[in-house]
């Protein structure tokens, strides 16, 4: 056994398995601490506030008496309320008729006996901190990375190959190849998205072109490059990208020996591929590779919010050049975080409802394995990806946790529901049994969430 050859190998699988620990752990403090935080508001006082499962490996107890711990197994957390039987918060009756008899007053500071307002608020506070988490994060990383100025300005040209241009920092676009460039008078991002695309299509297809730019006030002429050429801007995880071995800044100067030039050539031959390997001519740092890449079948969302299915291979393209940006303010950033965190829930909810109706494959649904393998490769992309990919989850969790399952918080706020319309609670024997069914349910979509990750 070549012993030296598996210890690549192990030193990814061992930084993949940190990458998903790390994110999940961070998602999972954040959704526990918005219900230890709102119900400690809300009167309801907190026993054991744990991230993980299992053996303590640390633990200490704060000054009002919660026992903060970290556990050995880290696919999950909880807070345990004064009265709750387990980490579901399901009633431990003992309990509370031993807190009933030692001092009745103290049945207000449990999660039972809180009033329905302080039960619901602290429930819901889960999920929501979650959306929040994911609104700052986005937030802050548009922000960090500013946006476009009006009109498009060029800030810094990238070095792409046999191009030679005549384009400088500070050149305001105005026309490319003949073709201007879309307004910024958009009613909606979907408008945006098709004008861009109308505006892509119908740039000329070669290496170089003519450029119509604004220079010290006056308007000149300029050679540069396909405005949208064969560059790699970013990878998806787990993409056929991915595992041929390309890279963000990587240009595609052919496929199967026919030449490109624009990102639109390598989408159309990609779609029109019925999955046979294709063979890359790949341009990386001024050397020349080639890498075999296998196209995949993927469900990937359509502008009109419907789904389609045709051959992917998972990388999105860049510009010719990096624009001038300047940093918007916070409340068009967290503008910003509100519709990217909306988007996501609205495709996922999307996404679901296809599924359901047989429309898209369920090969969609990710398991631990696939979720690792993608923490793994964003993380190995920058802490701005990974931070952004923490945030994408967070959104999911603060969703799925939404459902109306028992056992989940959204099966609470169900059963809170009904007190409210009914005026008491269900039966606990009731409450057991859909407690039992729950779990099981989420038992079964953790199993076959796992075999999507093992044999789709």
């Amino acid at each position: 056994m070549d012993v030296i050859g598996l210890i690549p190998q192990f030193g990814s699988l061992l930084y993949t398995i940190a990458a998903f620990v790390v994110a999940l752990s961070v998602i999972v403090a954040v959704h526990e601490y918005g219900h230890y935080i709102v119900g400690r508001w809300s009167g309801i006082h907190a026993e054991v506030f744990s991230i993980g499962f299992g053996p303590v490996l640390w633990s200490r107890v704060d000054r009002r008496g919660t026992r903060w711990q970290i556990a050995l197994l880290p696919f999950g957390g909880y807070v345990k309320f004064l009265g709750d039987a387990n980490a579901a918060s399901g009633k431990d009756g003992e309990s509370m008729a031993e807190i009933y008899r030692r001092n009745p007053g103290d049945l207000r500071r449990t999660m039972h006996g809180a009033p329905l307002w302080a039960r619901a608020a602290t429930v819901a506070a889960g999920p929501l901190f979650n959306f929040v988490m994911s609104i700052l994060v986005f937030a802050v990383i548009f922000m960090t990375r500013g946006a476009p100025v009006e009109p498009l300005t060029v800030a810094e040209i990238r070095d792409l190959p046999g191009v030679e241009t005549s384009l400088r920092p500070g050149d305001t676009i105005l026309s490319v190849g003949g073709v201007p460039l879309p307004g910024s008078d958009f009613a909606s991002d979907s408008e945006e998205g098709a004008a861009w695309r109308d505006f892509e299509g119908a740039l000329p297809l070669a290496a170089q072109l003519e450029y119509s730019v604004m220079r010290d006030g006056a308007e000149v002429t300029a050679t540069g490059p396909q405005f949208f050429p064969a560059l790699v801007g970013s990878v998806v995880p787990r993409s056929a990208a991915q595992d041929a071995g390309l890279r963000s800044g990587d240009v595609i100067r052919a496929i199967d020996g026919e030449a490109i030039v624009a990102f639109r050539q390598l989408k159309d031959i990609v779609e029109g591929s019925d999955g046979k390997p294709l063979l890359l001519d790949v341009w990386r740092e001024g050397e020349m590779l080639q890498l075999l890449l296998v196209p995949r079948r993927t469900d990937s969302p359509t502008p009109e919010g419907g789904y389609e299915t045709n051959w992917r291979i998972g990388v999105a393209s860049g510009q010719a050049f990096d624009p001038a940006t300047e940093t918007p303010g916070p409340l068009a950033a967290l503008a910003t975080g509100v519709s990217r965190t909306g988007d996501i829930v609205y495709s996922s909810l999307s996404g679901l409802w296809h599924m359901i109706a047989g429309q898209i494959s369920t090969c969609n649904i990710s398991g631990p394995v696939g979720i690792a393998q993608a923490s793994g490769a964003v993380a190995s992309q920058g802490a701005q990806s990974f931070i952004a990919f923490i945030a994408v989850l967070s959104t999911a969790v603060g969703l799925l946790n939404l459902f109306p399952i028992p056992a989940l918080d959204g099966g609470h706020l169900v059963f809170y529901a009904y007190e409210a319309v009914a005026g008491k609670p269900p039966s606990d024997n009731v409450l057991r049994v859909l407690m039992a069914l729950g779990i099981t349910l989420i038992l079964s979509l953790m199993l076959f969430s796992l075999s999507n990750d093992l044999f789709c």
